[in-house]
């Protein structure tokens, strides 16, 4: 079986060299049991959502640890989570043995109640989305970077239909008391809609009958899922009065689409929301190769209310900055930089990089743009424009 590599396998083999156990979250067949099952090829695997599994988990959860050969893999614990308090008992028995415990688990708010209740300081913790462009070159902005799509793009539709309803029946489920399903498919929709704008809940609650606060969780949900991304605000005090609330994006661009009706790349390419799944990539894979690499997530919007605004605001070292800008075309034109160029004079404590992020390889030219700022294409944002260490699938 061909096996993409993947930028977190580095972290996750140093990780089982310093700590008992590995917790991996993220969105449901975002790739984690494929990665885990990868990097640690002899270890033990238990899916906890097999049922007759599962069952002998809840009758004898300490007869089902004893019986693990380490280390050994958990997948979905979230469907177990007494069993936090069994394996919290081994690892103190046996503090020195390392990486002896490898979880996953598509639900991240059960997890870390587990994970603070019984297994505080004992389990290192990672995130895994799907397929980012650096580790997957099939990914795109009608696709998505989830693994099944990539690997049937003819089935891709069919796909996110069943993906959709598997998460609904089961991560929705687990995580709330939710039973109308039907009005959180079509907040879904809903949602999509706003995919990239400033997140105003008054709005998604009025056309589907739902309070503020139900909004508000059901946002939580998206969230803790591994569905959606909130972008914050730039807080800094530039002289500026400043936009409060967070910007909205889904994780993946493939199923964006999937919820807009977009089935093809031509109704892409004529859709109004060309612009705004482009931007949903790119703080994407700002997010992704922030992640992979065992970073904090920093990722920013600005815009203040004189209407000064920048796509992106990523912290790239002690003191440093870059504003982003992101436009679905390769024509780059001078006022598409005006934002980056204004915000830069603002921005007289840092150090800052302007870009204006652009489909594919960069432009040839980077002129044109304004003094300070650099054309450049998706291709090429992961790396030194972002602060970060370049991958590649070599290095393992």
């Amino acid at each position: 079986m061909n096996i993409r590599a993947r930028v977190l396998e580095s972290q996750l083999a140093r990780a089982a060299r310093a700590f008992p156990a590995l917790l991996l979250t993220g969105p449901r067949r975002s790739g984690k049991t494929t990665l885990l099952r990868h990097v640690f090829p002899k270890a033990d695997y238990r899916l906890l959502e097999d049922p007759d599994e599962l069952a002998r988990v809840r009758n004898d959860p300490r007869g089902f640890v004893a019986s693990l050969r380490r280390p050994a893999i958990i997948d979905e614990i979230q469907n177990a989570p007494d069993l936090f308090n069994y394996l919290r008992t081994l690892v103190d028995a046996h503090p020195q043995a390392k990486g002896r415990f490898l979880l996953t688990g598509s639900q991240e708010a059960p997890l870390m109640q587990g994970v603070t209740e019984s297994m505080a300081g004992r389990v290192a913790i990672f995130q895994l989305l799907p397929f980012s462009h650096e580790e997957n070159a099939k990914v795109s902005l009608l696709l998505g970077g989830f693994p099944e799509a990539l690997a049937r793009p003819g089935q891709a539709s069919l796909w996110f239909r069943s993906y959709l309803q598997t998460y609904l029946e089961r991560d929705v489920r687990a995580v709330s008391a939710i039973r109308d399903l039907l009005t959180f498919r079509r907040f879904l929709a809903l949602l999509a809609t706003r995919h990239g704008q400033i997140l105003n809940k008054t709005e998604l609650a009025a056309p589907l009958g739902l309070s503020v606060p139900a909004v508000g969780q059901w946002l939580s949900i998206l969230e803790i899922t591994g569905q959606v991304l909130l972008v914050p605000p730039f807080f800094e005090n530039l002289g500026k009065r400043l936009i409060k609330s967070p910007k909205v994006y889904f994780v993946d661009s493939g199923l964006v689409c999937h919820l807009l009706g977009i089935d093809s790349l031509a109704a892409l390419k004529r859709s109004a929301f060309l612009g705004p799944i482009f931007e949903g990539q790119v703080a994407s894979e700002i997010v992704k190769a922030q992640i992979n690499r065992g970073k904090r997530r920093e990722i920013y919007f600005f815009r203040d209310q004189q209407g000064l605004e920048v796509d992106f605001v990523v912290p790239t070292g002690p003191g440093r900055l870059a504003f982003i800008e992101a436009k679905s075309t390769q024509t780059l034109r001078p006022t598409m930089a005006a934002g980056l160029l204004r915000l830069q004079k603002a921005s007289h404590r840092y150090k800052t990089d302007a870009f204006v992020v652009c489909p594919g390889a960069s432009p040839s030219g980077f002129g044109g743009l304004g003094s300070g700022v650099r054309g450049l294409g998706l291709d090429d944002l992961v790396g030194e424009p972002l602060g970060l260490r370049v991958w590649s699938s070599q290095m393992r």
